[in-house]
């Protein structure tokens, strides 16, 4: 019966029996595949509650399992291929030749794995592209976009597809990796009417009530990533910086906080601020406005310009 089948086939699309048997052959081995896709991602779901753990570990087996699936399909299409050397020999010449930037994307694929720039659940940028990494494949990666229309690298909710090329031309941050914090700063404009020296008084008990909790933490993680490489700071407690702008006395809060809080943190420090700016009469916001400034009755008493002849008389 099947031979019979095999000549109607043959019959009717040309195909010759010996070429329908590697088609079929092919076909049940991806049919495999698929099918220990499957049963991997429901035994892994079932047994690993953890879904980065269980992300890994998919992704170790899926490889495994489509590595042996090529190689098999490999030697029923060339029969020469007799080994795993030869066959890799072979298929990396061929996609020198034709494919160079599947290559490429390959050769970051192997870059990513080996050297880990970041890994899966960082948030980094590169090149103009800013989120967290969700997945890892043989030729791209993909983020859930940061930032852009969106304030304080909160999520847009686009997922961007980056090859993996790319970890070689671009340049690459990650805000994960290594000291695990980065500095975030809050700039807070009073009047020079203002008590400022109060100001800045309540700036800094409010930075160091909110972010104090973070020091013991980062020093922590500043020693182990400075066996790596060289990270140092001589101070990672909260500071108020002060300089004067054209409206007013600007107060700068720097503080060190989560790479994914930055947003929820710095609105924690501002209601705090409202708050307590609030209860002080000598406190107020600066923002752009016109005024009339008369030196003459409102400078210093030192600094005042005298009146001329004509300003007297009117």
């Amino acid at each position: 019966m099947p031979e019979q089948i095999s000549r109607l086939i043959e019959v009717l699309t040309g195909i010759a029996p010996g070429f329908q048997s590697k088609i079929v052959t092919t076909l049940a081995i991806l049919l495999l595949v698929w099918i220990s896709n499957v049963v991997i991602a429901a035994i892994l779901s079932r047994r690993i509650p953890d879904v980065q753990t269980q992300y890994r570990w998919r992704k170790v087996l899926e490889y495994g399992v489509s590595t042996m699936a090529l190689f098999l399909i490999a030697r029923t299409w060339f029969a020469g291929i007799q080994s795993i050397a030869t066959f890799l020999g072979l298929l990396s010449a061929g996609v020198a030749v034709a494919l160079k930037d599947p290559l490429v994307n390959l050769a970051g694929w192997g870059f990513i794995l080996w050297r880990k720039p970041f890994d899966v659940g960082d948030r980094i940028q590169l090149g103009d592209y800013r989120g967290d990494v969700n997945d890892i494949r043989l030729f791209s990666f993909t983020l859930m976009e940061i930032g852009n229309w969106v304030h304080a690298d909160q999520s847009t909710g686009r997922i961007i597809h980056i090859p993996n090329g790319k970890i070689f031309t671009e340049v690459l941050a990650n805000y994960s990796r290594g000291f695990h914090f980065i500095w975030n700063e809050l700039p807070v404009l009073v009047t020079f009417e203002s008590d400022w020296k109060k100001a800045h008084a309540i700036l800094e008990k409010i930075a160091r009530d909110n972010t104090l909790h973070l020091t013991e933490e980062a020093e922590a993680n500043l020693k182990k990533a400075s066996r790596k490489m060289l990270i140092f700071y001589n101070k990672l407690e909260p500071a108020v910086y002060v300089s004067v702008e054209e409206c007013g006395v600007l107060l700068t809060i720097r503080y060190l906080c989560s790479p994914k809080k930055r947003r929820g943190s710095a609105q924690d420090i501002w209601k705090a601020i409202l708050d307590a700016f609030a209860e002080c009469d000598d406190i107020d916001f600066a923002y752009p406005t016109q005024r009339v400034y008369f030196n003459p009755s409102e400078g210093k008493p030192a600094a005042r310009a005298e009146l001329s002849f004509a300003d007297k008389s009117d």
